[in-house]
């Protein structure tokens, strides 16, 4: 443990003491409520997709009539990110990830009982809100309890929940489908998380910077600290160093200190890849059903797209661990890019079909998770939810724009290789902007529950 004597008290850098640590049983454990909450925060977001050719079928309706439904959900999701990070950072992480939970698996039940496309889209988009709320908040949490040299695996192998859910969603929707209606593949997305919220109510902890930052009481600080390994009491001051920002008004702090250029990166480079990945989501069933193959099959080939998305996200945080984490990033976006020509190019079908979408899932989903990892570690403790959580809300606006237009693309461009030729452009973007983003170095601060007790503290941590 890292303390530092003065006036009788121990003062501990949390971060500091954090990172050079071994991560304990209770970071595993948080590591996979979160991974768990976002799997099924992954199949609540791909659903519509894999029931897309089922309600088409059965409401006669169009495609383009199809798109707006699809990207209604994206609507929430982005104000629900936008409002939800600047909370997160006022009253804690905790308290907004099982808000949203709750809030996107009711509304998900209450789909079951949309009679036309209007009401469909309505509810979606109320979903949607605790969709965009629960997955940055969860990067954050992951982010603030993992040691430095780990927190790329972590952070990754944590979202790729995300690929997990959705992927096995497919695989579970065709199982659904070839016994029930499209009513059951919504209702297992909203039943699961309501089992498991009692179960995050009492195991899912605080963020432990966040507490400090906010001045919660020393005792709690060392509780939640002893339950990941530490030895602390309250008499323990407990501090973090970190770069000065105004916390009264969070979203404009993106925007100070040298964060601007930054900011617009990452929001550039996260509206390009999820513009691909919703639209692969969301329309990839429909692609594949048009060319002559059952419901299940285009599930199943929707699904291996998803399921690529772990293993690669699991590579790129190991990768990033190791190496220049935005030469990481960027080289696999271009990856995807050129898996991407070339399936438009070379038109693959059957078994090499399912082997080249594997393989884009992997590269586009794996840098895509990649920025979870550069995001959070881009920004202080009291904007870091407010950061993570505005990338997800104004890049989902590409998630948006691809859901709602998929429809029109794919009456423009009706061969079914012509959407990967456009898909490749978005992707070969995502890789040069992410390469131009660049480290900045904030005039730092010491922050701490009692830092007014301890004038000499800042002096001292410097000069250790």
């Amino acid at each position: 443990m890292r303390a530092y004597p003065m006036n009788h008290r121990n003062i501990t850098d949390v971060k500091a003491w954090i990172d050079q640590r071994p991560v304990s049983a209770q970071q595993w454990k948080i590591l996979l409520l979160c991974l768990t909450i976002i799997m099924f925060d992954g199949y609540d977001a791909a659903v519509m997709g894999f029931i897309a050719p089922a309600l088409i079928e059965e409401w006669h309706i169009t495609r383009s009539v199809m798109g707006p439904i699809l990207g209604a959900a994206m609507f929430g999701v982005a104000i629900g990110a936008l409002i939800a990070g600047p909370i997160a950072d006022r009253i804690g992480r905790k308290r907004v990830i099982l808000m949203s939970v709750f809030f996107f698996a009711a509304f998900s039940l209450l789909c079951i009982f949309a009679r036309t496309p209007t009401e469909m889209a309505l509810l979606r988009f109320i979903a949607g809100l605790g969709l965009g709320a629960v997955m940055p908040n969860c990067v954050t949490l992951i982010a603030e309890y993992m040691p430095e040299r780990r927190k790329g695996l972590m952070i990754t192998l944590m979202f790729s929940g995300f690929n997990i859910g959705s992927g096995l969603g497919g695989f579970i929707a065709a199982g659904l489908l070839a016994h029930a209606n499209w009513q059951a593949v919504i209702l297992f997305g909203g039943v699961a998380p309501l089992l498991l919220l009692p179960l995050l109510i009492y195991a899912l902890p605080e963020s432990i910077p966040n507490m400090v930052v906010r001045r919660i009481s020393r005792e709690k600080i060392a509780q939640a600290m002893n339950r990941i390994g530490g030895n602390f009491t309250a008499e323990t001051t407990f501090v973090i160093n970190s770069p000065v920002v105004n916390k009264k008004n969070p979203v404009s702090q993106l925007f100070r200190n040298g964060f601007a250029r930054g900011t617009l990166i990452l929001w550039v480079t996260y509206f390009m890849g999820l513009f691909v990945i919703y639209l692969l989501n969301g329309w990839l069933p429909t692609i594949m059903r048009s060319g002559g193959i059952s419901l299940e099959q285009a599930a199943i080939t929707a699904g291996l797209f998803q399921l690529g998305g772990p293993l690669g996200g699991i590579i790129v945080g190991m990768m990033m661990d190791k190496l220049n984490p935005r030469l990481v990033i960027g080289l696999t976006y271009l990856l995807g890019s050129l898996c991407l020509l070339f399936q438009g190019l070379a038109g693959f079908t059957g078994v090499s079909l399912g082997i080249i979408v594997f393989i884009i899932g992997m590269c586009i989903n794996g840098a895509q998770n990649g920025l979870q990892v550069l995001t959070p570690a881009w920004y202080p403790t009291e904007i870091r939810a407010t950061g993570v959580s505005w990338m997800h809300g104004i890049g989902r606006s590409g998630a948006i724009l691809s859901s709602s237009i998929g429809g029109v693309l794919l009456m423009a461009f009706p061969g079914q290789l012509a959407i990967f030729l456009i898909l490749a452009l978005p992707a070969l973007l995502a890789a040069f902007a992410i390469m131009m983003h660049r480290k900045v170095n904030p005039p730092m601060k010491i922050k701490g529950a009692t830092l007014s007790d301890v004038p000499e503290l800042s002096q001292t941590l410097n000069n250790r």
